[in-house]
């Protein structure tokens, strides 16, 4: 058994295949799952690196702290959809805390970073409102949620 590429390759290999429309929503829940709709202030909803039916992506959520400080959560995603199912790997990382202020430039450094060809990320800006968030989640067709194989790498 092999495991599914480990990360993107180079910008120039991206491509137009239909990714893993799944990937993201489900990051979205478990996010949201994990730190709970209140306390989350914003989203910055990277584009995701496509090539075939695999995709790479990245949100980033601003939560409040103490004070004017907002924690940074990152959520990291790697999925890839088979004959077999859905495979998606999602790594959350707390990235410490920072002026609320600071963190639009600091998004526009990782997008400027980032594969050329994907921009800038997405803003939603939820404020703690758990309403928000569902409104946000309601976006998404709800056949997006399929069991997925979690934590497990897809067979090549």
């Amino acid at each position: 058994m092999q495991s599914a590429p480990a990360g993107p390759g180079p910008a120039s290999d991206a491509d137009d295949g239909p990714g893993v429309p799944e990937a993201l929503p489900r990051t979205l829940r478990a996010l949201g799952h994990r730190l709970g709709p209140a306390a989350i202030d914003c989203l910055w909803i990277f584009p995701p690196l496509v090539r075939g039916r695999c995709e790479w992506g990245l949100v980033a959520a601003a939560c409040f702290d103490t004070g004017e400080g907002r924690r940074l959560v990152t959520a990291r995603y790697t999925a890839q959809r088979t004959g077999k199912g859905l495979y998606l790997d999602t790594q959350m990382l707390d990235e410490g805390v920072a002026p609320a202020d600071r963190l639009p430039r600091v998004m526009e450094g990782v997008a400027r970073r980032g594969p050329e060809p994907l921009g800038g990320p997405r803003l939603v800006e939820l404020g703690g409102g758990v309403e928000a968030f569902e409104e946000l989640m309601g976006d998404f067709p709800g056949d997006l949620f399929e069991e997925a194989v979690a934590g497990t790498r897809a067979p090549d």
